[in-house]
């Protein structure tokens, strides 16, 4: 039994409703992208099975529910330019052809970040780490042969990830360590020269967190203040049963609708699992292990209830500030394709996503859609 009709019910709920139907006449089924119209488009990050059609009934999900699609990895700069001179193409032609085939925003996923960053980016031919001159000189030649080539066919960029840490200082990664806080202007600068039509984004994980909020906030003011493009913040909504509460969650949205960027809720998904905690007793190994991987077989109803319910709230959260928000992307197509599973212990099953492993909306969705078609 579902128990969130209260909050299908609610004003938010509501108008989503009235819009889906006001444009959704006669016996079309509704989907996704219909019930979110006029709302803010609805996407998902695709793989490559799905972008060339080896996951049938994936690629059917995604053609029929959403409008707008990122490339999981296969924009990432180790799959992308893995040696200094050498750039791999095919995926994220492929990826590109994809979404323009199927009247989607196409989201470029990502420039600069230190992880799934190809190790030659910041190694000399000595094998000492690049000076700064140097590594400058990588980054815009990156930038503009990536920008450059999808010049027109990408409309948005997600030009620097996760380079702020929860206490407000900047990640010490190899960007920062070579070059300081300018890597980040310097990316912003390079990508609007490559293509200067399209659409640039700062894009981190945890923003609940006061400290990582207040630091993008004064980064992105700071970006808008020497003159550079920046249209909106990536929230990565990795979430928990347990976290973010819903509070936390619409404080930071607001706070980086006020730096008058738009909002983007880039990577959204929710953990079915218990979180993990360094605390854990591992005493009993065998309890232990089970307790990392509680639902290898299928999340029960209880549980499931309780992620949908949980789900349906945030919904709520992201209608109700509508306005500010330009799209929300799940980070992965069904529950099979999440990065959750198998993380951070091998081995482990989650079910975070919009669509489950049957290539089923979750309840909470088909609840919307039905209450759509309902009110025809």
């Amino acid at each position: 039994m579902r128990h969130f009709s209260t909050l299908l019910a609610s004003g938010a709920m509501a108008l989503v409703l009235a819009t889906s139907c006001a444009t959704n006449s006669g016996s079309q089924e509704v989907t996704l992208k219909d019930a979110f119209k006029d709302k803010f488009l609805i996407g998902v990050a695709i793989n490559n099975n799905q972008a060339w059609g080896r996951d049938s009934l994936g690629t059917a999900m995604v053609k029929k529910h959403f409008n707008a699609v990122v490339a999981e990895n296969e924009m990432k700069c180790e799959r992308l330019h893995p040696k200094e001179n050498e750039f791999f193409w095919d995926n994220a032609d492929r990826f590109v052809q994809f979404a323009e085939e199927n009247g989607m925003y196409p989201v470029g996923h990502c420039l600069i970040w230190h992880s799934q960053c190809a190790p030659w980016f910041f190694v000399d031919e000595k094998g000492g780490q690049v000076d700064a001159e140097t590594l400058k000189n990588r980054m815009r030649d990156h930038i503009y042969a990536v920008v450059g080539r999808y010049k027109g066919r990408i409309k948005g960029w997600d030009v620097v990830n996760e380079a702020i840490v929860e206490d407000g200082s900047y990640r010490n990664s190899k960007f920062y360590q070579i070059l300081g806080e300018e890597f980040i202007p310097l990316a912003f600068q390079f990508a609007h020269e490559a293509d200067p039509d399209a659409e640039l984004y700062y894009n981190d994980y945890g923003m609940n967190v006061a400290g990582r909020r207040d630091a993008v906030v004064k980064m992105v003011n700071d970006l808008k203040s020497r003159g550079l493009r920046i249209d909106a913040i990536g929230m990565q909504g990795h979430m928990g049963m347990d976290y973010p509460t819903y509070e936390e969650f619409e404080t930071s949205l607001k706070a980086f609708a006020g730096t008058g960027c738009k909002v983007n809720i880039s990577e959204w998904d929710m953990s079915a699992l218990p979180t993990l905690t360094h605390s854990a007793n591992v005493s009993d190994t065998v309890a232990f292990r089970k307790s990392l991987n509680p639902y290898p077989d299928s999340l029960p109803s209880e549980v499931s209830a309780q992620w949908n319910e949980r789900m349906a709230g945030v919904l709520e959260v992201l209608l109700r500030n509508a306005d500010s928000i330009d799209r929300v992307i799940a980070w992965g197509v069904s529950d099979g394709d999440s990065w959750k599973n198998g993380w951070p212990v091998p081995g482990r099953k989650d079910y975070p996503l919009l669509i489950d492993r049957n290539y089923e909306l979750k309840p909470f969705l088909q609840d919307v859609i039905a209450s759509s078609q309902e009110s025809k």
